[in-house]
């Protein structure tokens, strides 16, 4: 089991080297400079498209504007910021969370031009049911040649979206907080158990369908984020003389590395690197499969959407939670990792109930990743098998739950690297080859918005 561990970990830092920083960051700062900086002057008009604004129920989709963003945040406004980042400072140093902040900021306007083009090419299953996504993308918008570049993605996507980080991380705060302080040890018998568990509350819901987990999702996201916000504002207000420090940490190490690595630059931006896109998602293809499930004839509005997305989640989310674990200093403890980091620091900084807190917040951002991730897993062999095999996924998706949940925390987050890595090569790809699309379909809106206004 050791070397099996140990393949997958070495097969995931050999994908996520320089060629794939190039394609994701350099093709994000493609996407910024050839699209002259759009998605970041419409952020406003962004938000009242989410408001609802421009809704109309007789669109084709299945979900509206803000369903569609709420089952994509509520994929990535998860365990990636609670426990990825506390794996991001342990494993790359506070520079870390710098490069988090650019891969995110040009991870906005991925988002903007992979998910208009979710709905720009959107294809039908063998159901006829309208549906979007990278491999429609590739098929539809590069024919039909491309489909083994469609089925690559749809191959690596059905591992991606499994939810073994997610088990494991939940696995491990119910075992920090409700076991071992009652005195019962953790052990694989009690991690099998969480893990049936865990299987038995999500197959209630995911066997609903995209509009179950779209309402599901849409109640939840609020909540989780409002809950998670007020108690780290509480920790960062309680300590509000750390945070400058905190701040000045993050900058100095992004390009020193002197806390961790022994200075390694491209390790610490690797590190960031990893983390936003486990984080965001951005150019990895998921939140277009989300996404092109929106009830709407724009392609360019719901890219406007979907944008918003890097921003709450890593810029704020992410930002949060990183200030909380450098304050309280539990990122030094070298015997911590993953998601203990961060409980260690609610602990120290809100006594007695902050482990309670974050279990709370663990669970409702967990549960909705749970949610959120099979739809992306059902489209996937949709497209590969047929729509009426797509159901199978859930099956093999719900057992991969106990799975994540007895096994290593090391494999565990490998695997889905490794998994995010071969998603993001077709998913940028087509996006650079079909950028001109984009450009232009957004001239043609943007048109047509400045001539409603006059």
């Amino acid at each position: 089991m050791e070397i099996f561990e140990r393949l997958i970990v070495d097969f995931s830092n050999w994908l996520w080297g320089m060629p794939l920083l190039i394609l994701l960051l350099g093709g994000g700062l493609y996407f910024v400079i050839y699209s002259n900086f759009i998605p970041f002057k419409y952020f406003g008009h962004a938000i009242d498209v989410l408001r609802g604004k421009y809704d109309d129920p007789h669109d084709p989709g299945q979900i509206n504007h803000y369903e569609a963003l709420s089952t994509a945040l509520a994929a990535t406004v998860g365990m990636g910021n609670i426990s990825g980042v506390a794996v991001a400072i342990t494993t790359g140093g506070p520079g870390a969370i710098f490069w988090m902040w650019v891969s995110a900021i040009i991870g906005i306007a991925t988002k903007f031009f992979t998910c208009t083009l979710a709905i720009m090419y959107r294809g039908k299953d063998t159901f006829g049911e309208i549906q979007g996504g990278p491999m429609y993308v590739i098929t539809e918008g590069l024919g039909r040649k491309w489909r083994p570049l469609a089925v690559f993605f749809s191959v690596a996507g059905m591992i991606g979206v499994l939810p073994i980080f997610q088990a494991n991380q939940f696995t491990q705060i119910l075992r920090d907080v409700l076991l071992v302080p009652n005195g019962i040890e953790g052990s694989f018998k009690t991690n099998l158990i969480t893990g049936f568990i865990i299987t038995i509350v999500v197959s209630l819901v995911i066997f609903g369908g995209i509009k179950r987990i779209g309402k599901v999702a849409g109640k939840m996201v609020p909540m989780m984020v409002v809950l998670y916000f007020a108690s780290v504002f509480y920790i960062l207000l309680a300590n509000f003389d750390a945070v400058p420090a905190s701040f000045v940490l993050i900058f100095k190490d992004a390009f020193t590395g002197d806390a961790v690595l022994g200075g390694a630059l491209g390790a610490i931006i690797i590190a960031g690197a990893r983390r936003a896109a486990f984080s965001n998602e951005a150019g990895i293809g998921t939140a277009p499969m989300a996404h092109g499930a929106a009830k709407t004839v724009e392609p360019v509005r719901e890219g406007l959407v979907a944008m918003l997305g890097p921003f709450i989640d890593t810029i704020v989310v992410c930002t949060l939670t990183a200030l909380a674990i450098l304050i309280t200093g539990t990122w030094q403890d070298s015997e911590s990792g993953g998601v203990t980091v961060t409980v260690n620091a609610f602990a120290q900084a809100i006594p007695v109930t902050g482990i309670y807190i974050l279990m709370l917040c663990v669970t409702i951002f967990a549960t909705t990743s749970f949610f959120s991730y099979s739809y992306y897993g059902t489209k996937c062999l949709s497209f590969i098998a047929g729509a009426k095999y797509k159901n199978l996924f859930n099956y093999f998706y719900v057992g991969s739950i106990v799975f994540g949940s007895t096994a290593s925390l090391a494999s565990i987050i490998s695997l889905i690297d490794a998994s995010y890595a071969l998603m993001s090569i077709p998913t940028m790809i087509s996006a650079i080859l079909l950028s001109p699309k984009v450009k232009k379909e957004a001239k043609k809106y943007f048109k047509a918005l400045e001539s409603d206004k006059k």
